[in-house]
């Protein structure tokens, strides 16, 4: 097999090649320690401030595509073959202002300038994607950026007004997006990239049959993809995370297929690639989804990363495992498939054998219409409840969905929880406690109270005991209050809503 011993990557308008990196560099320490470029900040370490933003530039169908991310959590090694571009490079040293930056100036956005180069890095990539924004638009790209000296409304006068100051059409990145591309193109060799020492060990696979038989070879390996949340194994608790094999790259595992009667996301699919299709195909996570981190984490952080962590309070595992998800898994040519409840054995423990990993998760497709019996369409809800509504870890979260008859009598019901046990885990007592009966508020109210029986949450520094149990027994009255209408309507022969 042919190996690469060098990372490659673009810095603004540099070359830079590695063949030293360690498995816990991070591109922040690189910026700020290697290259001077002191204008990205170092805050939270975490991935939650976004005082570190800067974009990654990365091919895909052949087009490079420029997105905000979180250097502080992103791994030099996982930048073979991207243009990472800082707030140096918005405008020359002692030209004029960028007109983000200019905005920020005029409208009294700007800041004490320790949060101010990341918004402006945020506001600089929602400008590129969408010169005119809404203000609903400019503030879901500033989730990600919490500091807000100056107050929000400051900030987003400047947001709405960046294309008064210029146009993306006329942008140093945009212009040099061709040149950049052609060399990225002519890098791509598919190669493995391996660099070793004595101490560490870190392995971008050519491709994913060279994943399988990196993990066959090294099942001990940490497996990254996104970094959200092995990042912070390494910036809070200096944790060794080598040997590690970086999947972020390989395009095969950020496939999307849609069939008529399920959805098939690889597991390398990151939560904003997911996004695109929410609306048509999974209208009622809508809202949910922008409740998970904020851009700059929804851009690097991936569906089976999210999955395979086993995070009890993990966004995604109960509103999948409530749509009937199953996981499939790989090692070396052998697949298996089994339903995502049973992936989480218990507290830190998966269904996960060594050199084994997540290849893809499964949806069964909603039916919108109904069935040919007339029952209408399948109630579904998802819920987040946390301190902060963006940028926070969930205290309680949960997925609801629920079959009636033509006769509005519950015919089947999936129910799962996150942060009420060690792992996500389905509600069956309560499931049960709704089958046969009506859909109204008293049968939802009565089933909210055997929670009991499947759940003792715990008291830690997000949420109590009984303020977790509380919660998840009113998210019943939340779930029929959503749909109460609409069944009702159904049961006269109206389309069902699936809004939450």
């Amino acid at each position: 097999m042919t190996v690469r011993n060098t990372i490659r990557f673009f810095l603004n308008a540099e070359v830079v090649k590695l063949s030293t990196v360690k498995s816990g560099d991070t591109l922040l320490d690189f910026l700020r320690l290697k290259s001077r470029l002191t204008g990205t900040k170092e805050g939270c370490a975490e991935g939650d401030c976004g005082a570190c933003t800067v974009l990654v530039g990365h091919l895909q169908n052949g087009a490079l595509h420029y997105l905000p991310v979180n250097a502080c959590i992103r791994f030099i090694a996982s930048l073979d073959g991207c243009h990472v571009v800082t707030v140096e490079h918005l405008s020359p040293r002692g030209g004029p202002l960028h007109p983000v930056q200019k905005a920020m100036v005029d409208h009294h956005g700007s800041q004490c300038g320790f949060c101010t180069p990341g918004i402006v890095m945020a506001l600089y990539a929602l400008w590129m994607q969408t010169p005119q924004p809404d203000e609903n638009q400019v503030k879901t790209a500033l989730q990600g950026n919490l500091c807000r000296c100056t107050g929000y409304a400051p900030i987003i006068r400047a947001a709405l007004c960046v294309s008064e100051y210029g146009s993306p059409a006329a942008d140093a990145l945009l212009r040099e997006r061709e040149a950049i591309t052609k060399r990225l193109k002519a890098w791509e060799d598919h190669l493995r990239v391996e660099i070793k020492t004595d101490q560490d060990h870190i392995v971008l696979p050519g491709d994913v049959a060279d994943l399988a038989q990196a993990l066959a070879a090294y099942p001990e390996a940490t497996i990254i993809a996104g970094a959200t949340d092995v990042g912070l194994w390494v910036t809070k608790f200096l944790r060794p995370i080598t040997p590690v094999v970086h999947i972020g790259h390989l395009r095969a595992l950020q496939q999307i297929i849609i069939e008529p009667d399920h959805i098939k996301i690889g597991a390398g699919v990151s939560y904003s690639q997911l996004q695109t299709i929410l609306q048509q195909e999974l209208p009622h996570l809508t809202g949910f989804w922008s409740r998970i981190a904020g851009w700059q984490v929804r851009n690097m952080g991936t569906i089976g990363g999210n999955i395979a962590n086993g995070s009890p309070i993990g966004d995604l595992p109960p509103v999948m495992i409530a749509l009937g998800a199953s996981v499939t898994l790989r090692h070396k040519n052998n697949c298996r498939s089994l339903p995502l409840e049973t992936f989480f054995i218990d507290y830190g423990q998966q269904d996960l054998r060594p050199g084994e990993f997540i290849e893809s998760i499964t949806l069964p497709r909603r039916n919108e219409g109904g069935d040919s019996c007339g029952a209408p369409a399948p109630l579904n809800s998802g819920y987040k409840i946390s301190k902060r509504r963006d940028d926070d870890i969930s205290s309680v979260s949960a997925g609801f969905h629920v079959k009636l008859d033509a006769d509005h009598q519950i015919r089947s019901a999936r129910i799962a929880f996150g942060g009420m046990a060690g792992t996500p885990k389905r509600a069956t007592a309560a499931e049960n406690a709704l089958l046969g009966r009506p859909f109204c508020a008293e049968t939802l109210q009565a089933a909210a109270q055997t929670l009991s029986e499947d759940f003792t949450p715990l008291s830690d520094s997000r949420a109590s005991a009984g303020y977790r149990m509380l919660v998840a027994q009113n998210l019943f009255s939340k779930f029929f209050e959503d749909h109460s209408t609409a069944a009702g309507q159904a049961a006269h022969g109206a389309e069902v809503s699936h809004e939450t």
